[in-house]
């Protein structure tokens, strides 16, 4: 076909003859880096608090941590324990907030930090405003909006020079607020705690309102959710800000009487516990479990002795969350106590070793399946705990570090840290002193563009790593995969 048959036919081949609706598909626009917004004065829409992450760094290990004790892995072989370990080991490639700058930077959009900070803090300013606002619904959304600002950055300055202002709001809201309101008040001064650490600045507030805290604890007809924050909130503060051992005792003897209740006296099971209760009596529970990893040596003992004999009666409770925490405390108890006693026997040990194998190889049908696989894993390193074994070591890595989680207390503590952080546990294990001096990490470590650059690895080396580890994953669980029943 030449051109005057083109043009008769009323054709256009000419490369300019698009028309403005294709030619715009050609066009690209860039993404821009927005830092999350957050409404003063209205509720966020972000995950209830009392959703619990599941779910959830080696730079140094610690040769004297609080509660901790020093574990060796076991020789690779093929028990289920190993691939156990081997699947809980928590892998995460979420990089800081200095890593994400520097890989706009890298792009030509630096970001401007200063003036994000400052945007930050005129929006905390308001938040703070709102504390003592009139109307129920604004107050819950600022306290909503300061508990996820307080947990995603490190603003240590800025709350040392309002901490009495935000001890007046956050003391008016526990007094008069009710149910939700309450609950996001005890979580924003756990936050707090964690942002101001152990100075004297940290313990003058959590002194200031301790007793509110107790208070709402105690009293059986404030909402059960309030309840259950302020337990968590109690130990959290009196780890990091109480100096005074009975103000540990104190917390600790508060804190028993409320899972306490739920044990009988006598016998091998405990009283049917509410539903809307389970889950108050769990966080009490491992509030207390947490004081424990720095309880001096003198009170062990004792404790155990009270409390050992009690604590089986809640493995048979219908929460799987309570079992669980449970379990966990009653290892956390023997490797406590094997630290002071290397020869410690316990009289009741064959009941408890049967409970905890029952647990470990439970298959009921009527439990739900996530559940079922969650208690199996927690006991069989629970029983191995008990029995004589190391505690299992789990794995976590924040940019580029590594922390060892390789005993009882130190997975304890971990866990409460990551139950109030959420997602920025590991911006905080980056960047907080306090958190870096808990788990022995050190200085925090100061990494320019350039260095970040050189350390970041490709694409390729990144599947690479991910394939072999996923190949000696399924091997450590095929070898016992055919015989997992008969390993207990």
């Amino acid at each position: 076909m030449n051109k005057s048959l083109a043009s008769s036919a009323g054709l256009d081949f000419s490369p300019y003859s698009l028309p403005a609706s294709r030619g715009a598909l050609t066009s690209c626009r860039l993404c821009s880096y927005r830092q999350p917004q957050f409404s003063p004065c209205t509720p966020d829409r972000s995950p209830s608090l009392s959703s619990q992450p599941s779910p959830p760094q080696r730079v140094s290990r610690p040769a004297s941590w609080a509660g901790a004790r020093s574990s060796t892995q076991a020789d690779s072989g093929s028990s289920e324990d190993e691939a156990a370990s081997e699947a809980r080991s928590t892998t995460s490639e979420c990089p800081s907030l200095l890593s994400t700058a520097a890989e706009e930077s890298f792009g030509g959009d630096a970001v401007d930090e200063q003036g994000q900070q400052e945007d930050l803090e005129e929006k905390l300013k308001e938040y703070v405003d709102c504390l003592t606002d009139k109307s129920a619904k604004t107050r819950q959304g600022a306290l909503e909006s300061l508990r996820l600002a307080l947990a995603a950055h490190l603003l240590p300055d800025f709350l040392l020079e309002r901490r009495l202002t935000l001890a007046d709001a956050l003391e008016k809201c526990l007094k008069k607020g009710k149910g939700e309101e309450q609950a996001l008040a005890a979580a924003v001064l756990g936050l707090l705690c964690i942002q101001l650490g152990p100075g004297p600045k940290g313990e003058e507030l959590f002194h200031s309102l301790q007793p509110l805290l107790v208070s709402v604890l105690s009293d059986s007809t404030a909402s059960p959710a309030a309840r259950l924050h302020c337990a968590s909130a109690l130990g959290l503060g009196c780890y990091v800000a109480a100096t005074d051992v009975q103000d540990l005792v104190s917390c600790l003897t508060c804190l028993e009487g409320i899972f306490s209740r739920s044990c009988g006296v006598g016998g091998s099971t405990a009283p049917v516990v509410p539903v809307s209760l389970q889950g108050l009596l769990c966080a009490a529970l491992q509030a207390w479990a947490l004081l424990l990893t720095i309880c001096p040596s003198a009170h062990i003992s004792r404790i155990l002795d009270r409390q050992l004999p009690r604590l089986p009666q809640l493995l048979s409770s219908e929460s799987v969350n309570l079992r669980m925490a449970a379990g966990e405390t009653i290892a956390l108890l023997f490797e406590l106590t094997r630290d002071l006693e290397e020869d410690f026997v316990y009289k009741d040990m064959e009941a408890l070793c049967s409970a905890l194998r029952t647990l470990a190889t439970d298959s009921n049908k009527y439990r739900a399946k996530a559940d079922r696989r969650r208690q199996r894993s927690t006991f069989r390193a629970v029983l191995h705990s008990v029995e004589g074994g190391e505690c299992e070591e789990e794995t976590v890595r924040f940019g580029l570090e590594v922390l060892y989680v390789d005993s009882w207390a130190r997975r304890r503590v971990y866990a409460a840290f990551k139950d109030a952080l959420g997602s920025g546990m590991h911006h905080h294990l980056q960047n907080n002193e306090l958190l870096r001096d808990i788990f022995s990490l050190g200085p925090v470590l100061v990494l320019d563009a350039t260095a970040l650059k050189a350390c970041k690895i490709s694409r390729f080396e990144k599947h690479l790593y991910n394939a072999a580890a996923f190949k000696a994953r399924t091997k450590a669980r095929s070898r016992v995969r055919d015989k997992r029943a008969d390993i207990l």
